[in-house]
């Protein structure tokens, strides 16, 4: 049974969009580039619902934190085979892996990097919406009051001539704003061998950006950091773990050179509610009910319309109706 929309939630078009400022930069337009309200930093001795104090000094340190077994495996076993159907793709067959993109990316590092365009099915909601994944970002944000960000999931496939990937290294944001934001992506895969794709970092950047860019050229890119001379660290991830990262942290995808691995992962984030912010709250909301993918720089979506054509609208639980805005804290 399709959840009822409240009545001042006006049925709107799908193909309204909204205008945050995405069109020329990687971030997510589901919400704002950045918060009005800080990061925790748990200066009003909040207590911690689901980091350890060494997870959370950790997280202070490096800019990102794997939460353990966010959400259950089976919830990453039913997305990821979702996501091979999805994709109308073999994962017992090799050859059927590197067919061509269906639409063009505008952001060109992200080309072959294995994004699927998938946004509001049942099974990515089902994760949105699990209690100890939210618990984690209201660790990070110190508020309960929090919005999912409408985003994707990926499929990174071995490189191969052809299809090749070089991985990269960016922000989302220019951090010379300080944005309040941040990040996450949930492991749908084991990825413990680090030759086989993932998320890699430069923690040491994040520690040392005030006096790095000093060094810098005056017209040096602000999205596009030179990292000569800082150690890549490859984060290791299981299924079900939820790596969360500031987006001040520059990060990116690290090439997939494995023989025969593919790295499986959703990407989750949450930031403080936005209710005031009524076209962006509509948009959301539309996004859910019609099956709507985000527009932007980063998110080509998909031509063939599969989400509105195949799959119904999800369900949402309590938590999740107000983590999508349909239901106010």
């Amino acid at each position: 049974m399709q959840p009822e929309t409240p009545t001042m939630i006006p049925t709107m078009a799908p193909t309204m969009t909204v205008n945050h400022d995405h069109n020329d930069i990687p971030g997510n337009p589901s919400t704002a580039k950045s918060s009005q309200a800080k990061l925790s930093d748990r200066s009003n001795g909040q207590p911690l619902r689901v980091l350890s104090e060494a997870d959370w000094q950790f997280w202070q340190h490096n800019g990102y934190i794997v939460i353990k077994n966010a959400v259950p495996k089976e919830n990453c076993e039913k997305l990821a085979a979702l996501l091979w159907e999805f994709e109308e793709k073999d994962p017992q067959n090799p050859e059927s892996w590197y067919a061509p993109a269906r639409a063009e990316m505008r952001m060109k590092e992200l080309t072959n990097s294995g994004m699927v365009e998938i946004y509001n099915h049942q099974y990515l909601w089902d994760n949105r919406q699990t209690e100890r994944l939210y618990n984690a970002f209201v660790d990070i944000w110190g508020t309960e009051k929090l919005w999912v960000t409408i985003d994707r999931a990926n499929l990174n496939f071995p490189s191969r001539p052809g299809h090749e990937f070089k991985g990269f290294i960016h922000w989302d944001y220019d951090p010379e704003t300080k944005p309040q934001n941040v990040q996450g992506v949930l492991a749908l895969a084991d990825q413990t061998d680090e030759n086989m794709g993932g998320f890699q970092c430069i923690p040491e950047l994040f520690r040392t950006y005030d006096t790095w860019k000093l060094t810098q050229p005056a017209d040096r890119d602000h999205f596009k950091p030179d990292v000569t001379g800082f150690e890549l660290v490859k984060v290791k991830m299981e299924a079900g773990d939820l790596l969360i990262f500031n987006s001040s942290l520059a990060h990116g995808i690290r090439p997939n050179m494995s023989q025969d691995k593919v790295r499986i992962a959703q990407y989750i984030s949450m930031m403080p509610a936005q209710e005031e912010d009524l076209t962006l709250r509509e948009w959301r909301i539309n996004s859910w009910r019609e099956r709507i993918a985000p527009e932007g720089y980063a998110f080509p979506g998909d031509p063939r319309k599969w989400e509105q054509t195949r799959y119904g609208t999800a369900e949402l639980s309590p938590l999740g109706k107000k983590l999508l805005g349909l239901e106010k804290w």
